[in-house]
């Protein structure tokens, strides 16, 4: 199965544009957050020839401006666009997705939200003091479960244990994302991509939220089956 970076903090592409948060397209057809804009990310999808009428879905994994900004222009586009949140998210971003005619979908558990697409529903988090609900999406193929996470506030390794418990027979072939490392210092950062080999993660995407320090920790732990995550590439898994 396919995944496209639509946006991110990088780009070999003078064309795309880059920024903060995450954007990334599964099978063309589900989408997993929205980056900081909207503008931005409908340029992109120009740009790489994304049709927005083809995408079923958008999962958005946490209730914050990077990870959201670009829905309400997708919404505006596609009417009845189906979205998929956590049941703690904001009565303010529901009922913008309500008045904007998107479907709201709130998955308090892991549900198929396409073939062999996944939403882990809401895991608890915290930010700044406060509960953070988040969840990511799963992707199940030959070579096993490939991961997306957010910013993964929970903690990567609690979203990982939960995936695995959902899918005990399942090796994690691949995690994308952030990792929310930056704010960490190396020696923690180095248990938690010692933890990753330990539990058989064959690939890892480390981005956004993970910061510098932790992309290069991983890419030393996983050196070939580091993915680097820039705007415009493809990853198959």
């Amino acid at each position: 199965m396919k995944i496209k970076i639509l946006f991110d903090k990088v780009t070999e592409n003078k064309k795309l544009h880059t920024g903060w948060g995450i954007s990334f397209l599964v099978d063309n057809s589900i989408l997993f957050d929205t980056g900081e804009s909207g503008s931005l990310l409908m340029k992109n999808m120009k740009n790489l020839k994304v049709n927005s009428n083809k995408i079923e879905a958008v999962v958005i994994s946490h209730d914050h401006w990077d990870h959201q900004g670009g829905l309400w222009e997708l919404l505006r586009k596609k009417k009845g666009l189906t979205v998929y949140t956590c049941p703690n998210f904001s009565a303010e971003f529901k009922n913008k997705v309500k008045k904007l005619k998107g479907n709201l979908k709130e998955t308090k558990k892991i549900v198929e939200i396409s073939r062999n697409i996944f939403v882990t529903g809401e895991i608890a988090g915290e930010y700044k003091g406060e509960y953070m609900p988040e969840q990511a999406l799963v992707i199940k193929t030959k070579k096993g479960i490939s991961l997306i996470t957010g910013c993964a506030h929970p903690g990567i390794i609690k979203i990982l244990t939960a995936v695995k418990k959902a899918f005990p027979n399942e090796n994690i072939y691949t995690v994308l994302g952030g990792f929310h490392l930056m704010d960490n210092d190396g020696r923690l950062i180095k248990i938690i991509a010692d933890e990753f080999k330990k539990r058989g993660v064959k690939k890892v995407g480390a981005t956004h939220c993970s910061g510098p320090r932790a992309e290069e920790i991983f890419k030393l732990k996983y050196k070939k089956d580091f993915l680097p995550i820039k705007v415009g590439k493809e990853i198959q898994v």
